[in-house]
């Protein structure tokens, strides 16, 4: 995740940006943080890990949220990874579908499957408006396997509106340039 938020940071989707948050969403949930086109990093090399918090603002029917493996309940990753995803189809649905079929059934007019991004898009725009309020980036790249719904990057801006502390919101959030090789290009960078 740092190496991919370096690299779309440094010549990608947030080269003009002061400060780029970028994000994993796929198997798992990731982060990394560039500042001035350096890689933020701290005593415990975990900036940006944001997938092993909370979700923020978490509704009644979320709580106490799914068991994570890092042994917490109600991690952003247990909503937003791929087979957070997909459990939630599930749940409510009662048949399981792969992510990629869950976007092609809402694309076709599955009310279901529409219900199941609705509820996604929510909770990713609770996530990020939280990093919002805490870092304040200019752009917020989006990565992963998930990253390729686009309704995500016309949703999710308008619904993190409310949980943003500001009266407006001028943070981007925008799909990588380098796709899956912005990790192994941030690598590269940091060499």
């Amino acid at each position: 995740a740092d190496c991919f938020a370096l690299s779309e940071a440094i010549d990608g989707a947030g080269r003009d940006a002061e400060i780029v948050f970028g994000v994993i969403l796929g198997t798992g949930v990731g982060g990394g943080v560039v500042v001035g086109r350096r890689l933020l990093s701290g005593p415990n090399a975990i900036a940006g890990e944001w997938g092993h918090n909370g979700l923020p603002w978490p509704r009644d029917e979320e709580r106490p949220g799914p068991e994570c493996y890092c042994g917490l309940t109600g991690c952003i990753e247990t909503f937003l990874s791929g087979p957070g995803l997909e459990r939630d189809h599930a749940s409510v649905v009662g048949a399981p579908l792969s992510g990629t079929e869950i976007v092609a059934a809402a694309e076709e007019g599955d009310a279901q499957a529409d219900a199941t991004l609705q509820r996604y898009e929510q909770r990713l725009a609770r996530a990020l408006a939280a990093v919002i309020n805490v870092l304040d980036p200019h752009v917020i790249v989006l990565g992963g396997g998930l990253s390729q719904i686009t309704r995500l990057y016309e949703n999710v801006p308008t619904l993190w509106q409310p949980f943003v502390f500001s009266d407006r919101v001028d943070t981007r959030v925008v799909p990588p340039v380098h796709g899956d090789s912005g990790g192994v290009r941030g690598a590269a960078w940091l060499w």
